[in-house]
C-alpha cells in the first residue's frame, strides 16, 4: 500500500473536500439557540428526535426551555430574553422546534447549510404537513402573487427549497439579526382569537416580517414528522 492510499479519502480529493466544508460554513461561527415551548410533557417519540440533533462540530449551542406558557407568549418572551443576554444576543441562529414535531438527526446541519447559500433568507424551515387526513404541506403564500396570501403551496418532491410567504415553527431556523430590526411589530408572535381577528402565531408574525423585506423557504429534503399523541400516529 503507497502512501497515497494511506492519505485517506478526504485528503484524495483536497479541492472537492474543502469546497465541501466551506458550502457547510462550519469553519464559520454558527451558535445555535434552540427554543422549544411546552405546556404538556415531550411525548418519547418526538423527545428522542430532539436529542438526536447534530449540531455544527465544536459550535456553541444553548436548548431554551419555554415552560408553561402559550406559545405565541412563549416565542417572544424567549426572544426577548436572548436579546437582553450579553452573550446569547451575539449569536447566529435561533433554532425553533416543538413538542409534536420530529426533526431528522441531519436537519439542522442542512438548514445551516441552506442560510449559508441563501443570504437573501432570512428562515428555513423544515418540511412537515398539517395533521390528519388530507392534510397539506406547511409552506404558506406564494409569494409571486401580489395579493398577500398563504395558501398552501406545493413542496418539491425532488427535495429542493421552496420560497413561500410564512411558515411553520415546528422546526425552523432564523437568523437572531432580524429580531434586532426595530421596525418590527412586538410582540412578534401572537395567537389571534379575538375581534382583531381569528390567526396562528407563526403567519401572525409572517404578515409583519413580509412587509419589512424579510424572507423565508422550506427546505423539502429535510422531511419532519408532525406527531399526533392521541392517535399514534407520525403525520
Amino acid at each position: 500500500m503507497n502512501a497515497a492510499q494511506n492519505a485517506g479519502r478526504h485528503n484524495a480529493d483536497l479541492a472537492a473536500s474543502t469546497s465541501r466544508i466551506k458550502r457547510g460554513g462550519t469553519y464559520k461561527r454558527q451558535r445555535v439557540i434552540m427554543i422549544v415551548p411546552a405546556i404538556a410533557p415531550i411525548p418519547p417519540r418526538v423527545y428522542l428526535s430532539h436529542v438526536s440533533l447534530i449540531f455544527p462540530p465544536n459550535q456553541a449551542a444553548h436548548r431554551h426551555l419555554a415552560y408553561g406558557d402559550e406559545v405565541g407568549v412563549a416565542y417572544s418572551e424567549s426572544i426577548e430574553a436572548i436579546l437582553a443576554h450579553p452573550d446569547l444576543s451575539t449569536w447566529e441562529y435561533i433554532l425553533t422546534v416543538e413538542t409534536d414535531n420530529a426533526p431528522p438527526s441531519d436537519g439542522l446541519i442542512k438548514l445551516i447549510a441552506q442560510m449559508e447559500a441563501h443570504p437573501e433568507l432570512a428562515c428555513i424551515g423544515g418540511c412537515y404537513w398539517t395533521k390528519g387526513e388530507n392534510g397539506v404541506c406547511q409552506i404558506w403564500g406564494d409569494p409571486r402573487d401580489p395579493v398577500l396570501n398563504f395558501r398552501p403551496q406545493l413542496p418539491d418532491p425532488n427535495g429542493g427549497l421552496v420560497e413561500c410567504v410564512g411558515t411553520g415553527m415546528g422546526f425552523n431556523l432564523w437568523r437572531l439579526s432580524m429580531f434586532k430590526d426595530n421596525r418590527l411589530r412586538k410582540p412578534w408572535f401572537k395567537t389571534m382569537a379575538s375581534r382583531e381577528g381569528v390567526g396562528t402565531q407563526d403567519l401572525y408574525a409572517w404578515a409583519d416580517f413580509r412587509k419589512h423585506g424579510y424572507r423565508c423557504a422550506i427546505d423539502c429534503s429535510v422531511l419532519v414528522g408532525h406527531y399526533d399523541a392521541v392517535s399514534d400516529v407520525m403525520w
